[in-house]
């Protein structure tokens, strides 16, 4: 590539030589001669490409495979014939440079992927059982080791924090501006950078399974994995340049028989019909900008295993949600706590607290987390499988659990355990002395990111459906607070692939977000198949795109991003036949160069280029 470029550089000195020469001693065999180098220098690897590549795909195809570089080999050619040889040289200059710079702007995605791969972490320093410090190949470290984070240095591996604190730039995993500070117990990523406190990590993932290490396979994956349109235009390319060519003799014809043209216009029109028909632009219509799609999306942890499969997600007419984890926030929480009014809440609130962390049940850890800010008693625990919990305190028998194991209730707390249930909330009661004095009401609530999500596909007339395996009330319940307009519930696992199927009948074209092993099947059905990142390795395995950090927000930004991809792509194709057709006729009417179609045609390939280009940056709407 170097020497093809200082070729073209050299090429380049020798036109502007001989142009300038050209300014005061006129048309010359020597200014000729420069030319004639300056096309050959800038020119020969565009020639050897039109004629080497069309002879090997012709050969490996078994049907005549021509290629852009073909044409423009052949208009420079015939420049050359007819004596035009300062335009045959500016031809292949301006073709030549076009190109670079198409390679470079194809390449800036893949740069940026290459640049993330330089912020691969390679080494770790493990902290031995007596406090010495091993350096070794991230790839050695086992899930378990402690390891030390030096100040300023790269988190090795996924994991949580163990002691110490930090203050972590995370913006190559979450594109964050902001670092984040860091405590005991809080997670931390591969390729994330420490700041200036050494801390000690518990690494979590061995270095194929961090998220980084996903981010980079997944956008690799991308990279050769076109759209539905940059495939066809990929496949139109040769049959296009065959229509042209066949259609220059005609065109030969045509000047002196139809157009009364004489030989020598006719030859140079039919050489600006080569260039100006050439469908440069066209080529570069749509990889680019899928390419740079791609690439914003996985700044923003989005990422998708294909071009086609983000030019279609904005085609789809319904998407099916699994609840819990996608939904919802995958974990229960207090949403209700009742005491009678004559009792005193906060001292049976300690005491409910005290019980629940000794617990074990399921629910204990919710109930702990809603009553954390209350100081702890002395109590020990009965606990007995099927009926809840029990202690005794200051003379009193306390009780916890579920409502069918007490009698002695009130009819309000029944008529208000009636209501949340309806609701979708689980109800546990709380008794003293045998006598229901409170409840308290827990749910997997939705998480916020649901209801945005939702919102904005309602806004696009998208189908929205849940498909659980809760109970119908269940289900309805935390559908009308996100929003979602479908309820399929009480669904068996095995069920959810016949789901999708039915859902795809009905509507068209469907998607699937879930996070589960479960959610699976149902996932390589859909159409498109969408995973949470702290989901199964299953689901993100098999899974079309995943939306790292379970940040389901990012769904109706890769939605935007995919509308704006198609709205781009369709603009450069027309746009570039539009030239084409523009350049075909004013050629037609005597009124075109080669010069002005060169300059013509590869600007509009750099503006449809540049306009693919815009998909790298960060949109917000």
């Amino acid at each position: 590539m170097r020497r093809t470029v200082k070729l073209y550089l050299a090429g380049l000195g020798l036109f502007l030589i001989g142009f300038s020469i050209s300014l005061i001693k006129g048309d010359s065999l020597y200014i000729n001669m420069l030319f004639l180098l300056a096309t050959i220098l800038a020119g020969y690897h565009i020639i050897l490409e039109g004629i080497a590549d069309t002879y090997f795909d012709t050969k490996k195809r078994r049907t005549f495979t021509p290629n852009i570089h073909l044409l423009m080999s052949l208009g420079a050619i015939g420049a050359i014939i007819i004596g035009r040889f300062e335009e045959a040289a500016l031809l292949v200059l301006i073709f030549a440079g076009a190109h670079f710079l198409e390679d470079y702007t194809e390449g800036k995605s893949k740069r940026e992927i290459k640049a993330l791969l330089a912020l691969n972490p390679v080494e770790a320093r493990k902290v031995l059982p007596d406090g010495r410090i091993l350096e070794l190949p991230v790839e050695d470290v086992a899930i378990g080791d402690q390891l030390q984070v030096q100040n300023g240095a790269q988190v090795p591996i996924d994991g949580t924090v163990a002691s110490g604190t930090a203050i972590i730039d995370e913006s190559a995993i979450s594109g964050e501006s902001i670092p984040r500070e860091k405590q005991p117990g809080d997670e931390v990523f591969a390729g994330t950078i420490n700041g200036n406190s050494t801390f000690i990590m518990t690494a979590t993932q061995l270095s194929k399974d961090t998220v980084f290490s996903k981010i980079l396979q997944l956008v690799n994956s991308s990279q050769n994995d076109l759209t539905k349109t940059a495939s066809k235009i990929k496949q139109l390319e040769p049959k296009y340049v065959t229509l042209v060519l066949i259609s220059f003799p005609l065109v030969v014809l045509a000047g002196p028989m139809l157009l009364g043209w004489s030989w020598t216009t006719t030859f140079y029109r039919s050489i600006i019909f080569l260039i100006s028909a050439s469908p440069c632009a066209l080529a570069a219509s749509a990889v680019p900008a899928t390419l740079s799609a791609l690439s914003n999306l996985a700044k923003q942890n989005v990422l998708f295993k294909g071009g086609s499969f983000l030019a279609n997600l904005s085609g789809l007419k319904a998407i099916a949600f699994d609840k819990t984890g996608t939904l919802t926030k995958g974990q229960p929480e207090v949403t209700d706590f009742y005491i009678q009014a004559d009792l005193d809440k906060d001292e049976l609130g300690q005491i409910i607290l005290t019980m629940e962390n000794q617990a074990n049940h399921p629910l204990a850890s919710a109930i702990v987390r809603y009553l954390d800010d209350r100081q702890l008693v002395e109590l020990e625990i009965k606990s007995e499988l099927g009926k809840g919990i029990s202690s005794d305190f200051r003379g009193h028998h306390y009780q916890i659990g579920k409502p069918s194991l007490f009698e002695n209730v009130e009819p309000s707390i029944i008529a208000q355990r009636t209501s949340l249930s309806a609701s979708g909330k689980i109800v546990i009661y709380v008794a003293r002395d045998k006598q229901v004095i409170g409840y308290l009401g827990l749910m997997d609530v939705p998480n916020q990111a649901a209801v945005e999500t939702v919102s904005y596909l309602a806004e696009q007339n998208i189908r929205t459906i849940m498909v659980t395996g809760d109970a119908k009330l269940t289900g309805e319940a935390v559908a009308k607070l996100v929003g979602v307009e479908e309820v399929i519930a009480d669904v068996l696992p095995e069920e959810k692939q016949a789901i999708v199927q039915n859902l795809q009948a009905k509507y068209g074209l469907v998607g699937m977000v879930g996070d589960g092993v479960n959610d699976a099947p149902a996932l390589v059905k859909a159409d498109i198949g969408i995973a949470m990142g702290d989901g199964t390795d299953v689901a993100i395995d098999v899974a079309d795109v995943v939306l790292m950090k379970n940040d389901l927000k990012k769904l109706t930004y890769a939605h935007r991003v995919s509308k704006r991809l198609n709205r781009i792509v369709w603009q450069n194709v027309i746009f570039s036949m539009l030239i084409v057709l523009t350049l075909v006729v004013l050629n037609f009417m005597g009124i075109s160069s080669i010069t002005f179609g060169v300059f013509a045609h590869e600007g509009s390939t750099i503006l449809v280029i540049l306009n693919g280009l815009r998909l790298l940056k960060t949109s917000s709407n």
